[in-house]
Parts: C-alpha cells; structure tokens; sequence
C-alpha cells in the first residue's frame, strides 16, 4: 500500500533523513523503532505533505504522493496521528471528533457510523462528549486524537508516539485499540519508543537511528535481535 524508495529530507544544511527506504502492506501494523529525535516524526510528516523530500519517492496506492499537498493526501486516505495529540482544547470532544470528518464526501449516516465505531472503541468519550477537549487526562485526550483521525476512514492511520507520556495501564488501552483498528481492515503505521509493547501487535518493524533505517524485520526476528533488545526492549 505504501512504499517509500530512498526518501532524505533536508532542513538547510542539516539533513533528517537520508535514503529511508520501508513498506507497508495493506492490512499490515507496521512498527517504526526509535529514540525520541531519531527522524520517526520528520518522516510521518513527510509522508502526510508537511515536508518535502529532498529525494525519493512515496508511492501509495500506486501512485507518487511526494509533491502532493497535504489536504490531497488525507482525501487519498491517508490520515496523520500526530505526536502531542494537538486537539482543539477549548471545543468538545464531540466537536474535535467531527473535525476529522471534514473531508468527508459521503453521507451524514455514514459519518455517523464511524461515530459509533470511534465511541465503541473508546467508550469513555461517550461519557465526556460534551466536556471540553483539553479537561480530559492524557490518555483520554490520546484516544481523541485516534477516534479524530480515524473520522475521517483512512485507509492507512499513522500514529506518532500515541503511548508517549501514558500511565502503563493507558498504555495498554491504547495499543489494544491500534491493534483492533487493524483488525478492522485499517493499515496502520506506528512510531513508538516503546518496542516491548510495540512490537507485541506488529506484524513487521523498521528500527531508525539519526535519520537512517539500520534495521527491519518480523516481530520475532526484532524481538530476537540483540541489538533491538538492548537498545530498546532493555533485555
């Protein structure tokens, strides 16, 4: 579904990434490994039309989406969990969820219906729809920024660090809902610093270090690396 051929983005003389190269399959939940400044959100933002590559290409669905702009990028179906959540604190969770459909061309029934998956999902934002955003807990505001992207019925969901900050109770929660929105038919692509717990849904997992993929492989063949594992399962 996506694949990205030797992407480097450059901010002035400092390059972020260099030659990044990965797949994502359709239906697949693909991990990317990385300490906090390794080049995992440079490249969600990149993906999404907020950068621009240097060089390379991002091709999805068969088609190359590295110069399109971000608003046709989300209309292919790609939608951007970004890391910090970035809701609208004063508007209600209600308000903020309905944000994600924006682009959305179908029915309001349909809109609906993934209302009710979103509120499925995450049953708590039932109970909280009409507070404001910004008056919700960590966890509680992640799961906002999920049911908020997924409003708008990707086809592919990248979430950025989703477990960032979390109580590991929360953590938990959060990862189980990425892996019921797999199940569900969405692909999903996740940058996380937490490999243990990352890698215990994935289907497959690239590890970037300074811009550069130095590792992939399958979740056993990451969780049995001994690299991976002392650097980040701490095993």
């Amino acid at each position: 579904m996506l694949t990205l051929d030797a992407v480097s983005v450059q901010f002035g003389a400092f390059r972020v990434l260099t030659d990044v190269s990965i797949q994502v399959g359709q239906g697949e939940l693909v991990v990317l490994l990385g300490s906090n400044g390794a080049g995992k959100s440079t490249l969600f933002r990149t993906i999404s039309g907020l950068h621009r590559p240097t060089r390379g290409r991002i091709v999805f669905d068969g088609d190359d989406i590295a110069k399109a702009a971000p608003a046709r990028i989300v209309a292919r179906g790609i939608a951007h969990c970004p890391e910090g959540r970035r809701l609208f604190p004063d508007l209600s969770v209600h308000k903020n969820l309905m944000l994600g459909a924006y682009s959305r061309r179908d029915s309001a029934h349909a809109v609906e219906e993934t209302l009710n998956y979103v509120n499925a999902l995450f049953p708590i934002l039932v109970e909280k729809a009409w507070q404001p955003a910004g008056s919700l807990s960590g966890g509680q505001q992640q799961m906002v920024a999920i049911g908020r992207a997924l409003m708008g019925k990707p086809r592919l969901l990248m979430l950025d660090e989703p477990t960032l900050g979390l109580a590991p109770l929360v953590v938990r929660q959060v990862l189980d809902a990425a892996a019921e929105i797999c199940r569900g038919g969405t692909t999903v692509l996740l940058a996380e610093q937490n490999a243990h717990a990352a890698l215990a849904i994935a289907d497959r997992g690239y590890v970037i270090e300074t811009g550069h993929i130095t590792t992939q492989g399958t979740r056993d063949q990451l969780m049995s690396d001994d690299e991976v594992r002392r650097a980040y399962v701490g095993a």
